[in-house]
């Protein structure tokens, strides 16, 4: 090949073949490391390409297998570090397997989170992994969405469907750690704030929770509320800590619920933890933002992301079937109780 080559503004396959006055066909095959094709040919493909900043094109190579070789991420938002660190692990795990990703934003809009679903068909993605938004319900276009022959993994928050994929912290461990630190520091009247009950991440933290406290047998005053947003967690602390039976200590079954929390009891100008003990089950990152740091348990975000994408991996290559993988919880200890 000549060494005076002219940069073209793109280089194809095409380009490489006339070039080398071989076939496109041959071309590709040499650029994929095809056992039959010599490794001569191979070698002055493999230089042309280099020198011509020859680059695949993936949409056409998506088009042709019917695989992008792109992996969808839907969530509601990207507020608050759980997602972030989610999303980096999903991100350096897919590079390793050569997958790029996608983030699809919903805004907690269930119709959004449908029209996110088609891009996804229409770009021809590889996979899905979805935490629905806290509107969603077990709608028609969830259940048929394998239809499309496009896997999906339900992640974080989950709808309860036959034969679903889920990728979700250990939610009973994490809700057990609580109750076991708050019997621990004697806490009698505990205002617990979860999230939305239909949710089975909710409804698993909230059953696992309750029956510590009815294992234990002591006399304790459990308040249980629910909360789909920070301002409503804000509303429902202010209101507890109103009344002339105040909660000794408050349990925040999210990061989102904690920030909440935490501003009323800013706005009462109350000590943590001398007027109020404050747990959370929480990815991290918010606990260590307030002094004293919150306990919390920790439901780590980027460790659930290392294991969704490995589950939805499996799921794309047929290696794997339909099942549930848990990320395992910790007590992390704070000085808020």
């Amino acid at each position: 090949m000549p060494n005076n080559i002219v940069l073209m503004k793109t280089t194809t396959i095409h380009v490489l073949s006339k070039l080398l006055n071989i076939s496109p066909s041959t071309v590709s095959r040499a650029l994929n490391d095809h056992v039959n094709i010599a490794p001569a040919t191979k070698a002055r493909v493999l230089e042309a390409a280099k020198k011509l900043n020859y680059e695949p094109n993936l949409f056409a190579v998506g088009l042709r297998q019917n695989n992008s070789r792109e992996i969808a991420i839907i969530a509601p938002s990207l507020s608050g570090f759980f997602y972030d660190s989610f999303i980096s692990a999903a991100e350096a795990e897919a590079k390793k397997l050569g997958y790029s990703l996608v983030i699809l934003l919903s805004g907690d809009d269930p119709e959004i989170e449908r029209q996110n679903l088609k891009t996804c068909k229409q770009r021809r993605v590889s996979g899905v992994m979805l935490c629905v938004t806290s509107k969603t319900i077990q709608e028609e276009y969830l259940q048929n969405f394998s239809e499309y022959d496009i896997p999906i993994l339900f992640f974080d928050k989950v709808l309860e469907m036959l034969g679903a994929t889920k990728a979700c912290v250990d939610d009973e461990r994490a809700a057990i750690l609580v109750a076991e630190s708050l019997l621990k520091h004697n806490k009698k009247k505990i205002l617990s704030i979860f999230g939305d009950i239909r949710f089975s991440i909710s409804q698993k933290r909230l059953s696992a929770y309750q029956q510590v406290f009815a294992y234990a047998g002591e006399s304790q005053s459990i308040v249980i509320e629910h909360a789909q947003s920070a301002s409503e967690s804000c509303d429902l602390v202010l209101a507890g800590l109103s009344r002339n039976t105040k909660p000794d200590a408050i349990f925040c079954m999210s990061d989102e619920i904690l920030t909440g929390a935490m501003k009323a009891i800013q706005i009462l100008g109350l000590k943590i933890p001398n007027d109020v003990g404050v747990i959370a089950i929480s990815n991290g990152f918010f606990p260590k933002l307030y002094h004293p740091e919150i306990t919390y348990a920790e439901t780590s975000g980027y460790g659930l992301g290392v294991l969704a994408l490995k589950g939805l991996i499996g799921l794309i290559n047929k290696t794997d079937s339909s099942r549930t993988y848990i990320q395992e919880s910790k007590l992390i200890e704070g000085h808020s109780l």
